[in-house]
């Protein structure tokens, strides 16, 4: 199963990075790494609800709040894996983290992505 290639960010950027603009007019840079944090559900019906809480308040804050609530892995950490190298991670939740531009503060950008583990909501907070 692929990764969902749609990133539901503020601005809806539905191609999650792939060189596009962010939202500052620039492209998303290329990194080696990124500081990551994501919320894991097995069902797609608890990655909806979580996502729709986030939407509520779409901020960094609230993100890790959430996934503290929902995520099946990583909940007391808010959801962080931390720092990520290219080849870390599975391709599909990869795609997507590296697509994507940073999240600082009310600037909120999800990725989403399907692997063996289950359904990702993802956010970089940092890219190296």
């Amino acid at each position: 199963m692929g990764a969902k290639k749609k990133a539901d960010t503020k601005s809806n950027d539905k191609d999650a990075g792939k060189g596009k603009d962010d939202k500052k007019g620039g492209k998303v840079k290329s990194a080696q790494g990124v500081v990551v944090r994501h919320i894991l559900c097995e069902k797609h019906s608890k990655k909806e609800e979580a996502l729709a809480k986030i939407k509520e308040n779409p901020t960094l804050d609230n993100f890790i709040s959430v996934a503290r609530t929902y995520s099946e892995d990583k909940a007391k950490q808010g959801g962080l894996l931390g720092l990520q190298r290219k080849g870390a991670l599975a391709p599909e939740f990869e795609e997507v983290a590296f697509g994507l531009p940073e999240s600082k503060g009310s600037n909120l950008n999800i990725g989403e992505a399907k692997t063996s583990f289950g359904y990702h909501l993802i956010v970089v907070e940092e890219r190296k």
